[in-house]
Protein backbone atom coordinates (compact mmCIF):
# COMPACT_ATOMS: atom_id res chain seq x y z
CA UNK A 1 0.00 0.00 0.00
CA UNK A 2 1.53 3.53 -0.74
CA UNK A 3 2.50 6.00 1.96
CA UNK A 4 0.31 9.05 1.04
CA UNK A 5 1.96 11.08 3.76
CA UNK A 6 5.23 10.12 1.98
CA UNK A 7 3.98 10.73 -1.74
CA UNK A 8 2.10 13.91 -0.29
CA UNK A 9 5.39 15.43 0.81
CA UNK A 10 7.84 14.26 -2.08
CA UNK A 11 4.82 16.30 -4.29
CA UNK A 12 4.85 19.23 -1.92
CA UNK A 13 8.44 19.67 -2.20
CA UNK A 14 8.24 19.51 -5.66
CA UNK A 15 5.38 21.66 -5.87
CA UNK A 16 8.05 24.39 -3.95
CA UNK A 17 10.52 24.44 -6.46
CA UNK A 18 7.85 24.71 -9.22
CA UNK A 19 6.79 28.11 -7.48
CA UNK A 20 10.39 29.35 -6.50
CA UNK A 21 11.24 28.48 -10.63
CA UNK A 22 7.76 30.48 -12.04
CA UNK A 23 8.74 33.27 -8.99
CA UNK A 24 11.85 33.77 -10.75
CA UNK A 25 10.51 34.35 -14.11
CA UNK A 26 8.37 36.97 -13.14
CA UNK A 27 11.87 38.79 -11.19
CA UNK A 28 12.41 42.10 -13.47
CA UNK A 29 15.35 41.31 -16.31
CA UNK A 30 18.89 43.19 -15.43
CA UNK A 31 18.93 45.84 -17.94
CA UNK A 32 21.58 47.74 -15.92
CA UNK A 33 24.42 47.17 -18.84
CA UNK A 34 22.28 47.05 -21.37
CA UNK A 35 20.82 50.90 -20.31
CA UNK A 36 24.84 52.08 -19.29
CA UNK A 37 25.10 50.96 -23.28
CA UNK A 38 22.12 53.11 -24.49
CA UNK A 39 22.80 56.12 -22.56
CA UNK A 40 26.95 55.87 -23.48
CA UNK A 41 27.29 56.74 -19.91
CA UNK A 42 28.15 55.64 -16.21
CA UNK A 43 27.05 57.98 -13.22
CA UNK A 44 28.78 57.74 -10.20
CA UNK A 45 28.64 58.86 -6.38
CA UNK A 46 31.80 60.36 -5.01
CA UNK A 47 33.24 62.58 -2.43
CA UNK A 48 34.02 66.10 -3.13
CA UNK A 49 37.58 65.30 -1.66
CA UNK A 50 39.42 62.41 0.16
CA UNK A 51 42.76 61.83 -0.48
CA UNK A 52 44.07 59.81 -1.88
CA UNK A 53 40.97 58.11 -3.82
CA UNK A 54 39.65 61.64 -4.51
CA UNK A 55 41.44 64.79 -4.11
CA UNK A 56 39.69 67.43 -6.29
CA UNK A 57 43.22 67.83 -8.43
CA UNK A 58 41.87 68.09 -12.12
CA UNK A 59 45.69 66.82 -13.01
CA UNK A 60 45.92 64.31 -10.49
CA UNK A 61 42.07 63.07 -9.57
CA UNK A 62 43.08 60.69 -7.52
CA UNK A 63 42.76 56.40 -7.55
CA UNK A 64 39.40 55.79 -7.73
CA UNK A 65 38.65 58.58 -9.98
CA UNK A 66 41.35 57.30 -11.88
CA UNK A 67 40.30 53.69 -12.38
CA UNK A 68 36.85 55.05 -12.53
CA UNK A 69 37.95 56.74 -16.04
CA UNK A 70 40.02 53.59 -16.94
CA UNK A 71 37.60 50.99 -16.38
CA UNK A 72 34.61 53.38 -18.63
CA UNK A 73 37.21 54.25 -21.08
CA UNK A 74 37.32 50.08 -21.53
CA UNK A 75 34.01 49.46 -21.40
CA UNK A 76 33.70 51.75 -24.42
CA UNK A 77 31.01 54.81 -22.32
CA UNK A 78 31.88 58.41 -20.69
CA UNK A 79 32.48 58.40 -16.87
CA UNK A 80 30.07 61.14 -15.25
CA UNK A 81 30.40 61.77 -11.91
CA UNK A 82 28.18 62.87 -9.12
CA UNK A 83 30.00 64.99 -5.71
CA UNK A 84 28.05 63.72 -2.82
CA UNK A 85 29.59 65.61 -0.03
CA UNK A 86 28.23 63.40 2.69
CA UNK A 87 30.41 60.57 1.53
CA UNK A 88 33.27 60.49 3.74
CA UNK A 89 32.17 63.20 6.41
CA UNK A 90 29.01 61.27 7.36
CA UNK A 91 29.94 57.41 8.14
CA UNK A 92 26.77 56.59 7.93
CA UNK A 93 25.76 55.62 4.30
CA UNK A 94 22.37 55.51 5.12
CA UNK A 95 22.71 59.51 5.09
CA UNK A 96 24.36 59.57 2.08
CA UNK A 97 20.99 60.28 -0.25
CA UNK A 98 22.09 57.39 -3.06
CA UNK A 99 19.75 56.60 -5.45
CA UNK A 100 20.34 54.64 -9.09
CA UNK A 101 19.03 58.22 -9.98
CA UNK A 102 22.45 59.71 -8.55
CA UNK A 103 24.66 57.02 -9.67
CA UNK A 104 25.15 53.38 -11.28
CA UNK A 105 28.41 53.22 -9.42
CA UNK A 106 29.82 54.08 -5.54
CA UNK A 107 33.67 55.06 -4.71
CA UNK A 108 36.23 56.91 -3.05
CA UNK A 109 36.22 54.83 -0.03
CA UNK A 110 33.75 51.84 0.22
CA UNK A 111 35.25 49.09 2.26
CA UNK A 112 34.32 45.11 1.53
CA UNK A 113 32.77 44.27 4.52
CA UNK A 114 29.73 42.17 5.43
CA UNK A 115 27.97 45.31 6.16
CA UNK A 116 28.79 47.11 2.92
CA UNK A 117 27.55 43.62 0.94
CA UNK A 118 24.57 43.68 2.76
CA UNK A 119 23.19 46.47 0.54
CA UNK A 120 25.50 46.97 -2.53
CA UNK A 121 27.14 44.75 -5.12
CA UNK A 122 30.88 45.22 -5.34
CA UNK A 123 33.98 45.22 -7.66
CA UNK A 124 37.05 43.36 -7.75
CA UNK A 125 39.64 44.86 -4.91
CA UNK A 126 42.06 47.06 -6.01
CA UNK A 127 44.39 48.06 -2.20
CA UNK A 128 44.04 46.94 1.45
CA UNK A 129 43.11 49.26 4.16
CA UNK A 130 42.72 49.17 7.91
CA UNK A 131 43.24 51.47 10.71
CA UNK A 132 46.75 53.05 10.61
CA UNK A 133 48.86 55.09 13.24
CA UNK A 134 50.83 58.20 12.15
CA UNK A 135 53.06 59.93 14.10
CA UNK A 136 56.27 62.38 13.50
CA UNK A 137 58.79 60.26 14.61
CA UNK A 138 58.11 56.18 15.13
CA UNK A 139 55.77 54.79 18.19
CA UNK A 140 55.84 51.03 19.63
CA UNK A 141 53.02 51.52 22.42
CA UNK A 142 50.07 53.81 22.82
CA UNK A 143 49.75 53.89 26.62
CA UNK A 144 49.00 56.45 27.78
CA UNK A 145 49.46 59.05 24.91
CA UNK A 146 47.35 61.74 23.29
CA UNK A 147 45.58 60.09 20.26
CA UNK A 148 43.60 62.08 17.50
CA UNK A 149 41.20 60.23 15.63
CA UNK A 150 39.57 60.70 12.33
CA UNK A 151 36.72 57.72 11.17
CA UNK A 152 35.71 58.55 8.10
CA UNK A 153 35.60 55.93 5.92
CA UNK A 154 32.26 53.50 6.52
CA UNK A 155 32.97 50.20 7.37
CA UNK A 156 35.60 49.66 9.03
CA UNK A 157 35.99 48.61 12.73
CA UNK A 158 35.31 51.38 14.79
CA UNK A 159 34.25 49.14 17.78
CA UNK A 160 37.64 46.99 17.91
CA UNK A 161 39.42 49.99 17.51
CA UNK A 162 37.57 52.19 20.41
CA UNK A 163 38.32 48.76 22.92
CA UNK A 164 42.39 49.01 21.55
CA UNK A 165 42.39 52.35 22.55
CA UNK A 166 40.61 52.35 25.69
CA UNK A 167 42.91 49.68 26.91
CA UNK A 168 45.89 51.46 25.78
CA UNK A 169 44.29 54.29 28.25
CA UNK A 170 45.27 56.65 25.62
CA UNK A 171 43.64 60.32 25.62
CA UNK A 172 42.08 60.14 22.72
CA UNK A 173 40.07 63.70 20.88
CA UNK A 174 37.75 62.52 17.10
CA UNK A 175 38.43 64.68 14.74
CA UNK A 176 35.70 65.57 11.89
CA UNK A 177 39.14 66.42 9.07
CA UNK A 178 41.92 65.36 7.33
CA UNK A 179 43.80 69.27 8.38
CA UNK A 180 42.59 69.06 11.69
CA UNK A 181 44.44 65.73 12.28
CA UNK A 182 47.30 67.19 10.55
CA UNK A 183 47.49 70.17 12.68
CA UNK A 184 46.75 68.66 15.74
CA UNK A 185 49.63 66.18 15.76
CA UNK A 186 52.23 69.44 14.14
CA UNK A 187 51.48 71.21 17.01
CA UNK A 188 51.57 68.98 19.57
CA UNK A 189 48.25 69.03 20.49
CA UNK A 190 48.18 64.62 19.67
CA UNK A 191 51.49 62.36 20.08
CA UNK A 192 49.96 60.47 17.22
CA UNK A 193 47.02 60.22 14.92
CA UNK A 194 45.00 56.87 13.52
CA UNK A 195 42.86 56.76 10.68
CA UNK A 196 41.93 55.03 7.47
CA UNK A 197 45.31 53.35 6.38
CA UNK A 198 45.66 55.50 2.23
CA UNK A 199 44.72 58.60 3.95
CA UNK A 200 47.49 57.61 6.88
CA UNK A 201 50.17 56.97 4.38
CA UNK A 202 49.35 60.49 2.04
CA UNK A 203 49.39 62.62 5.15
CA UNK A 204 52.54 60.61 6.63
CA UNK A 205 54.12 61.38 3.21
CA UNK A 206 53.39 65.02 2.88
CA UNK A 207 54.60 65.56 6.19
CA UNK A 208 57.49 63.10 6.25
CA UNK A 209 56.09 61.40 9.48
CA UNK A 210 56.09 57.68 10.48
CA UNK A 211 52.84 55.61 9.69
CA UNK A 212 52.43 52.15 10.52
CA UNK A 213 49.38 49.45 10.23
CA UNK A 214 47.39 49.20 13.88
CA UNK A 215 48.08 45.87 15.52
CA UNK A 216 46.83 43.07 13.31
CA UNK A 217 43.98 41.91 15.97
CA UNK A 218 42.17 44.99 13.77
CA UNK A 219 40.92 43.61 10.96
CA UNK A 220 41.96 44.93 7.60
CA UNK A 221 39.83 45.11 4.45
CA UNK A 222 39.84 45.89 0.45
CA UNK A 223 38.99 48.57 -1.04
CA UNK A 224 36.00 48.26 -3.60
CA UNK A 225 33.39 50.05 -5.90
CA UNK A 226 29.91 50.11 -4.89
CA UNK A 227 26.99 48.54 -7.71
CA UNK A 228 23.15 48.36 -6.48
CA UNK A 229 21.89 44.68 -5.50
CA UNK A 230 20.59 43.52 -9.09
CA UNK A 231 22.78 44.98 -11.26
CA UNK A 232 24.66 41.80 -11.91
CA UNK A 233 25.20 42.62 -15.64
CA UNK A 234 27.15 45.96 -15.41
CA UNK A 235 28.62 43.67 -12.51
CA UNK A 236 30.23 41.29 -14.60
CA UNK A 237 31.12 43.89 -17.31
CA UNK A 238 32.88 45.64 -14.70
CA UNK A 239 34.95 42.50 -13.32
CA UNK A 240 36.09 41.55 -16.93
CA UNK A 241 37.18 45.36 -17.47
CA UNK A 242 39.65 44.87 -13.55
CA UNK A 243 40.53 41.54 -15.00
CA UNK A 244 41.65 43.49 -18.41
CA UNK A 245 43.19 46.30 -16.69
CA UNK A 246 44.74 44.28 -13.98
CA UNK A 247 46.62 42.25 -16.64
CA UNK A 248 47.98 45.18 -19.07
CA UNK A 249 49.36 47.11 -16.06
CA UNK A 250 47.13 49.90 -15.46
CA UNK A 251 46.31 49.60 -12.22
CA UNK A 252 48.98 48.87 -11.34
CA UNK A 253 50.43 52.21 -12.47
CA UNK A 254 47.45 54.13 -11.55
CA UNK A 255 48.42 53.20 -7.52
CA UNK A 256 52.02 53.96 -7.79
CA UNK A 257 51.38 56.74 -8.98
CA UNK A 258 49.50 57.14 -5.91
CA UNK A 259 51.87 55.68 -3.29
CA UNK A 260 52.18 57.38 -0.25
CA UNK A 261 55.04 56.22 2.77
CA UNK A 262 55.05 52.89 3.20
CA UNK A 263 52.98 50.85 5.87
CA UNK A 264 55.42 48.90 8.01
Amino acid sequence: MPDFRRLAGNFGGVAIVVALLLGVTFLPADNSLQEVRSTGTISACVPATYPPLVTGDAEKPGIDIELLKAVTAHMGVTLSLNINDAIGRDINPRNWALNRGNCLIIAGGVVDSNLTRSFLETSPPYAKTGWAVISPKPVTDLKGLNVGVLTLVSGLDRIGLANLLRHSETHLQIVRTPEELAAGIADGSFDVGVTEALMASHLASDNKWSVAWMPPELARYNLVFGLWKGDMTLKHAIDAAFADLTADGTIADILARYAGAPLN
